[in-house]
């Protein structure tokens, strides 16, 4: 199959995918089921960026040192948006007393910041897909699995935004699939793009692994330490391991099917 037909099967999989799987949870299961699919996501994200992304980046790249100082610069750089994310979200009910989160003009607006942000992320996922199915189908099933596995525990709070700030289930539903398309977006149009500029891959890699490590470390796990007792730590460990084990066999069987 073209490397073009791969990308956009995954993209577009992996976009709808992604939020049928989130308002399956966030529309019928219990919100206590959501921090399991946390602690997989944990796992496939740094799976995927330390057993299937960096090896690649490296061997793409003629300077390891250059691949570890993007992602240390990615790294970086996600500090620094997520601070003014942040930064927006603490001025977002200041001096306008009116228009607070707490009102229904203000659950709006941060739904639709929620929304905005999302099809900004999903775009970026899909440039990160293309990038990976460039160096090779196997790394781009990889990728793929692991950003899915990301965006379904994201997906469900993007849902629950939406439902608490007013919006009926179809809606909610409508505006994550049309976020969820920008994925397919951003793959086509950098799969045109890199093929031109087959030297931004490696340093793509490398920015697409530092996101995973940034969204697993500083994001995911903190929230995992709220839990405290023996059984819960277990629990999530295990899951962890469950998300690498998930990598280390989609890398497998995908490796085995490019061979045949």
């Amino acid at each position: 199959m073209p490397t073009l037909a791969w990308i956009v099967v995954a993209t577009l999989v992996g976009g709808i995918l992604s939020v049928v799987g989130a308002a399956a949870f966030a529309l019928r299961a219990r919100p206590a089921r959501v921090p399991m699919l946390i602690s997989y996501a944990i796992g496939a994200l740094l799976g995927a960026a330390f057993l299937e992304i960096l090896p690649h980046a490296l061997e793409l790249s003629s300077s390891a040192q250059r691949v570890t100082g993007t992602v240390l610069i990615g790294i970086l750089l996600f500090f620094v948006l997520e601070k003014l994310m942040l930064w927006r979200h603490s001025h977002a009910g200041e001096p306008q007393a009116h228009v607070t989160p707490h009102t229904d003009a203000g659950h709006r607006r941060v739904a639709m910041m929620v929304i905005v942000g999302d099809t900004f992320h999903n775009c970026v996922d899909g440039v990160i897909t293309a990038a990976a199915f460039l160096v090779s189908v196997e790394l781009g099933i990889v990728t793929a699995v692991a950003i899915i596995a990301h965006e379904v525990p994201q997906e469900v709070g993007d849902f629950l935004v939406l439902l608490h700030s007013g919006y009926s289930k179809p809606e909610a539903f409508a505006y994550n699939i049309l976020a969820g398309l920008a994925m397919l977006v951003g793959g086509v149009l950098a799969y045109y793009s890199l093929q031109t500029m087959r030297e931004w891959i490696a340093p793509l890699l490398g920015i697409a692994a530092a996101s995973m490590i940034y969204v697993s470390v500083a994001d995911l796990i903190p929230g995992l330490h709220s839990k405290r007792d023996l059984a819960a730590t277990f629990q999530q460990t295990l899951l962890i391991i469950a998300g690498i084990a998930t990598v280390w066999i989609v890398s497998t069987v995908a490796h085995s099917i490019v061979d045949v």
